[in-house]
C-alpha cells in the first residue's frame, strides 16, 4: 500500500523535487495561497517522476508497451529513414504520454540494441503527426531473438526539453527492462515486423504490461 501512495522515484526527478520544495518554502513565506500552490506543484513533480515496478509477461511471442499513455496511432508505414529502414514496411503504434502519465520507458521485447540514434529537433505537441519527424527524438533499433527489427522512438513533446537514454549500443535487454525516460509531456512510437497488433486507438497502455502485438 505504501508503495502505491509513495512510488519509487526515477533518479532524474530528485533535483526537480528539491527545486520544487525550495520554491514552495519561498511561496509559503510570501503567503499561504502561493504556498498551497507550491505544495500542489511539488506533489505533481514527485508523481511525474515516479518509477513503479511493473509485472512483465516475459513471453517473446508478445510486444509490451514501451510507455504509459493513450494509443493514438495503429498503422502500417515505411520504416524510419534515420536508421536506414525507409525502404521496408513496418506496423507502427504511437503512444501519447500526457503530463500525468509515468514517463519511464521500457523495451517491448528481449533482444540486442543494434543502434541508438539521437536527433535534435523542435518541440511540437507530441500528439501531432509531424512530431515523429520534426521533434527532438531518440531511436533504439532492437533485434529480437528471431532477428526481427523492433524500433522504439522516444519523442519529446511541447513541454519536454530532454530525452534521457539509459541504454547502450550492443546491450542485451530483457523484455520490459527500462531504457530511459522523457521529461514532461511526450510520445513513444514502436515500429515492428512479424507481429499482429492487439490494441486499438484510444486504448490506455501501461508500460511493460500492456500487450501491444502478438506473433
Amino acid at each position: 500500500m505504501i508503495s502505491k501512495i509513495f512510488p519509487p522515484i526515477h533518479t532524474e526527478g530528485y533535483k526537480f523535487i528539491v527545486i520544487a520544495v525550495f520554491i514552495t518554502i519561498i511561496f509559503l513565506i510570501v503567503n499561504s495561497f502561493l504556498g498551497l500552490l507550491g505544495i500542489l506543484i511539488t506533489i505533481w513533480v514527485y508523481y511525474f517522476f515516479r518509477d513503479p515496478e511493473r509485472v512483465i509477461i516475459g513471453d517473446d511471442n508478445y510486444l509490451v508497451s514501451p510507455a504509459d499513455g493513450e494509443i493514438i496511432k495503429v498503422e502500417e508505414v515505411d520504416g524510419p529513414k534515420e536508421v536506414g529502414l525507409e525502404n521496408k514496411r513496418f506496423k507502427k503504434i504511437s503512444i501519447f504520454m500526457n503530463v500525468f502519465d509515468c514517463h519511464v520507458n521500457r523495451t517491448p521485447c528481449s533482444g540486442t540494441v543494434e543502434e541508438i540514434l539521437y536527433k535534435p529537433g523542435k518541440f511540437l505537441n507530441a500528439s501531432f503527426d509531424k512530431a515523429s519527424e520534426d521533434n527532438e527524438r531518440n531511436y533504439y533499433k532492437i533485434n529480437d531473438k528471431e532477428g526481427n527489427n523492433i524500433i522504439v522512438v522516444q519523442i519529446a513533446g511541447l513541454i519536454a526539453r530532454r530525452i534521457v537514454c539509459e541504454t547502450n549500443k550492443n546491450q542485451e535487454l530483457n523484455q520490459g527492462e527500462r531504457i530511459g525516460m522523457i521529461r514532461f509531456g511526450s510520445r513513444a512510437d514502436v515500429y515492428y515486423e512479424n507481429y499482429e497488433p492487439l490494441v486499438k486507438i484510444g486504448q490506455k497502455a501501461i508500460s511493460g504490461e500492456t500487450l501491444l502485438a502478438k506473433k
